[in-house]
């Protein structure tokens, strides 16, 4: 432990700043990830072990996008659309087959797609690290706020990730097309009995899902090394969030992403050696005390 650490960051604005920031970012990413996962969760009932490959995914299609053309935004497009069309064809020709079938079977699938998807981007791009570059509109003098550095960077990505959850929440809640996903969660074999194509939805929630994801590795390209399996560790702290967010609950993601960038942030100045052992305690004591999540609802 280095309390003395943590106690003179809080005092300090400039660190304080700082720290929040790193925070922030690290928790934006997450909820871009976790938010995907719940989607799929609360949708298809489907725990989509292999969501974390789709992460992995978005970062290599972003940085090749930005190699071939130099624009940012292109990348980040290729990311995003990249990975959902990659979720669209899983979840069609793979996941749909599992629908229903024991939990411990749809694992085995997403696992197994796991090891590929990492085979994969190894013949693809190599097994040796990569990184893509901060864009040049980007290499620029950073904001100083109340001494903390901030790189403007960091506010784009913080702001994208916002946007999302404004869209998603917004149009799940009072859309038309949100409102038949939300009854598809509810009562699938209603849905179908109306006339609407339940597997069109279904797939359109996979794509939506995966594009997130890979939206997050398209915005963390820039800020971290790109390699094979770089999605594992994303995937595992993603389902932290879903868990202390309440599964299914979009807000949850939001709040529980930010809480856990802001536990793996400052927990790093005052417990170095047990910041992970940190998330998990969080995540145990939120269990202990509301087993369904902040925001997940009470199983009658």
């Amino acid at each position: 432990m280095d309390l003395d650490t943590l106690a003179g960051c809080l005092s300090s604005s400039a660190c304080l700043v700082t720290q929040t920031t790193s925070g922030l970012i690290i928790g934006m990413l997450l909820f871009l990830v976790a938010v995907g996962l719940t989607l799929i969760f609360g949708v298809l009932k489907v725990v989509n072990f292999s969501h974390g490959a789709f992460y992995m995914f978005g970062a290599y299609f972003a940085m090749t996008a930005y190699q071939l053309t130099g624009s940012f935004a292109l990348a980040i497009l290729a990311g995003a659309a990249g990975t959902a069309i990659l979720g669209l064809i899983f979840e069609r020709v793979f996941m749909s087959r599992v629908y229903g079938a024991d939990v411990l079977m749809q694992l085995l699938v997403c696992y197994a797609f796991v090891l590929i998807f990492d085979d994969v981007v190894r013949i693809i791009w190599g097994p040796e690290f990569k990184a893509m570059g901060m864009p040049s509109a980007f290499q620029v003098m950073p904001l100083f706020i109340a001494g903390g550095v901030v790189p403007p960077y960091y506010l784009l990505l913080i702001g994208v990730a916002l946007v999302a959850a404004v869209v998603l929440g917004i149009g799940l809640s009072r859309s038309l097309i949100g409102k038949v996903i939300r009854a598809a969660a509810q009562n699938p074999g209603m849905v179908s009995a109306l006339g609407i194509n339940t597997g069109l939805i279904y797939g359109g929630v996979f794509a939506l899902g995966g594009m997130l994801a890979g939206l997050a590795g398209a915005l963390a390209a820039p800020v971290r090394s790109l390699t094979p399996g770089m999605g594992f560790s994303v995937l595992i702290e993603s389902f932290i969030v879903t868990v202390i967010g309440g599964m299914g609950s979009i807000l949850g993601a939001l709040i529980g992403a930010l809480l856990l960038g802001l536990i793996r942030s400052f927990g790093s100045l005052g417990f170095p050696l047990f910041t992970e052992g940190l998330m998990y305690l969080f995540m145990v004591i939120v269990l202990v005390s509301r087993p369904s999540g902040l925001f997940g609802k009470e199983v009658a």
